[in-house]
């Protein structure tokens, strides 16, 4: 038996793609072995595996970016060979060292490839000695008016962190400056480097699968435009509106790339193509992507399975790809307020469930009554949806989406169905800027009807009472009533308010996220029946605590309401609403001072503005306060110009969501605390 065949797999990783990969070794045979975090001691991929292995701590520095501790959970665990997945150490040339100096299989490219790519501007100089097409760089130094705007980038990792667009020569010193302290903290590395930024450009990038035999697979195109802060949001293959020599060009460039330095495995190369059809190389990365299911898709292939053979020393099945079919597009379902920057939510995932079907995939970390802690990225799934065109696949996802019951922390669940069903994206004018232009809109309030879910709760709770009585026996509250329904059970009264029971009641909601109150007005009347009041044209077809059916204008609409403690969610067949149910009488101590500065998110104070101190005056929009949780950087603004009355924050200290950070008294501003960093950063 060789001796390079492997038997059990650690994954030196966590969530949707720790799952992902022993999904493909259960259907493989091989043993699984997952690391976890003390905050993922239940995660799904710890519950998943055959194996796991505890790394002490929290934060990624102490566990996940531990190469010693993985390395020696592989040796704990008798793994033969590890899988890095993507993001933490996937593509650190040492810690692919150290696996193979341990005596394992890597199942990733070889050491040299991942050092000769690592940095940016090294991989640049190498792919312009292979022709790979380029955009020449700026020197920040002797950059003119002409050379605006630019595009400032780390030369070490990626995900947006470290990037700035710079369209005015005197924000270069300080947009330097700014870029290159977030790519130090980020990476370790502050080096930064300037090149043109393309306006209205197309991320596109070409899968790579290659072997240790000579055979490099150019697996057809992505776009990946769609993305906010630089990370991406939706994903599809083939990238759509590329003609055929362009798409000819980017495989040739691709291939180039890929056999100029000696690559193996899966890897991903990244261009930027200008509106007029010019390519640029970008990046390569050096690991499997996040949007790899696209591809997968299209081609029939698993590039887990193939990564796995190429690792073996197996060559791959054939010296060409096989022929890619249909059209596939994938959403990245986030926990994340897109309508207040993006804020990353936190909580319990109350439910998760997504539509099954011919056509559709889920790849997930999380199943309900799961936690979205704060100490990761705040992806919840990927949604992926193949059919033959285009037009058939985004249909087939936004109404997978539109379907799904997803409970717990705000989502981007809504915005994914609007980007899907959005005029440009349908035309396939795509480019990195969609959601700079769209978000105002894609997160408007939508044109479902709020009003009409609200009295669907509102009914639902009110034959949820303790017992119904009906001809003088107790049933279960969750039998249904039927008004209407010929032979159907006697209509019931129900105890709960029989104090007045002809007399209208009224129950408050509170939308969420965008705090729209809604009040709902109903009688239950001696026929025990709960009806709508004050609702002109809608007629109660059947209630339970869990399922309501209402005839409005004469279409009848269906919902399931699911209640935990003050949240209901409704989900209803075009639409899913989230309410709080209110108090009749407001409680004078929920509210706070005015000008308050609340922590949004759980997450760690990284910074303030210079000089900030109680007594200094700020100016309304100022941002004040750096928060950092799950991946991203967050600024906290003052509300109003005036004074800071009150600093409770300093930078290391962790805090709560609704943390009191500081208080800003509104009045006339004097000289404004100085900003040293004045974008958000990602």
């Amino acid at each position: 038996m060789r001796s390079d065949v492997i038997h059990t797999l650690l994954v030196a990783n966590r969530g949707e793609i720790a799952c992902r990969i022993f999904r493909t070794c259960r259907d493989l045979g091989i043993t699984t072995v997952a690391v976890y975090s003390d905050a993922d001691a239940d995660a799904l991929h710890v519950r998943e595996a055959d194996l796991a292995v505890r790394l002490p701590g929290a934060a990624p520095a102490d566990t996940y970016l531990r190469g010693d501790l993985v390395v020696a959970a592989a040796r704990a665990a008798g793994a033969d060979a590890v899988h890095p997945g993507y993001g933490f150490l996937s593509e650190n040339a040492a810690f692919a060292a150290a696996v193979q100096d341990a005596g394992l299989v890597w199942v990733g490219p070889p050491v040299k490839a991942i050092e000769l790519m690592a940095s940016k501007t090294r991989a640049k100089e190498l792919m312009a000695g292979a022709g790979v097409p380029l955009l020449a760089p700026v020197d920040p130094a002797t950059a003119g008016p002409d050379d605006l705007p630019l595009l400032l980038k780390a030369a070490a990792g990626g995900g947006g962190r470290g990037m700035r667009i710079v369209r005015e020569l005197d924000a270069l010193p300080g947009e330097l400056l700014a870029a290159a302290a977030e790519a130090a903290s980020a990476f370790g590395d502050g080096e930064v480097f300037a090149e043109p930024y393309v306006e209205r450009g197309r991320h596109v990038e070409v899968q790579v699968m290659a072997d240790a035999h000579d055979t490099v697979w150019a697996l057809g195109t992505r776009d990946c435009s769609l993305q906010r802060r630089h990370q991406k949001v939706i994903e599809e293959a083939p990238a759509p509106g590329l003609d055929e020599a362009l798409r000819t060009r980017l495989h040739e460039a691709a291939v180039a790339a890929a056999r100029a330095v000696g690559y193996r495995g899966a890897g991903t190369v990244e261009f930027l193509v200008s509106a007029e059809g010019r390519p640029y190389f970008l990046e390569m990365n050096t690991r499997l992507q996040v949007e790899h299911p696209v591809t997968e898709a299209v081609f029939g292939l698993d590039l887990v399975a193939l990564q796995l053979r190429v690792a073996e020393g197996e060559p791959l099945p054939s010296p060409e790809p096989p022929q890619p079919s249909g059209h596939a597009v994938e959403a990245r379902l986030y926990a994340e307020d897109p309508a207040r920057d993006w804020q990353p939510q936190t909580g319990a995932l109350l439910t998760l469930e997504v539509p099954d079907g011919p056509g559709l995939r889920l790849d997930t970390g999380y199943t309900g009554g799961d936690t979205i802690g704060v100490h990761y990225d705040p992806m919840i799934a990927k949604v992926i949806a193949h059919a033959p065109t285009r037009t058939e696949a985004v249909r087939l996802l936004a109404r997978a989406l539109e379907r799904a019951r997803v409970h717990g922390p705000v989502t981007n669940r809504d915005l994914l169905v609007r980007s899907l069903r959005h005029p440009d994206f349908a035309a396939a004018r795509l480019d990195t800027g969609f959601y700079d232009r769209h978000l105002a809109d894609l997160t408007a309030p939508g044109a479902g009807a709020p009003a009409t879910a609200a009295l669907a709760a509102t009914l639902a709770e009110a034959v949820r009472g303790p017992e119904a009585v009906r001809g003088g026996e107790a049933v279960r509250g969750a039998e249904a009533v039927h008004p209407t329904r010929p032979g159907g059970p006697a209509p019931a009264r129900f105890g709960a308010w029989r104090n007045v029971p002809s007399q209208p009641q009224r129950k408050r909601y509170r939308s969420e996220p965008d705090g729209t109150e809604h009040e709902v007005a109903y009688r239950t009347p001696r026929t025990g029946v709960p009806e709508p009041h004050e609702t002109p044209g809608t007629r109660v077809l059947a209630a339970t605590p869990d399922r309501v059916t209402l005839e409005v204008d004469g279409v009848t609409r269906h919902f399931t309401i699911t209640t935990h403690a003050d949240r209901v969610h409704v989900d209803a067949a075009d639409a899913s609403y989230t309410f709080t149910a209110l108090p009749r009488f407001t409680d004078p101590a929920t509210h706070t001072a005015p000008g308050s500065l609340l922590a949004p998110m759980p997450g760690t104070v990284v910074r303030l503005a210079e000089g900030l101190a109680a007594g200094v005056t700020v100016e309304a929009g100022q941002p004040l306060i750096w928060l950092e949780a799950m991946k991203m950087e967050h600024r906290i603004l003052a509300p109003a110009s005036g004074t800071l009355t009150a600093l409770h924050a300093a930078p290391g200290h962790q805090v709560e969501v609704g943390a009191l950070l500081a208080v800003v008294q509104e009045g006339p501003a004097a000289t404004p605390v100085p900003v040293p960093v004045p974008e958000e950063t990602a």
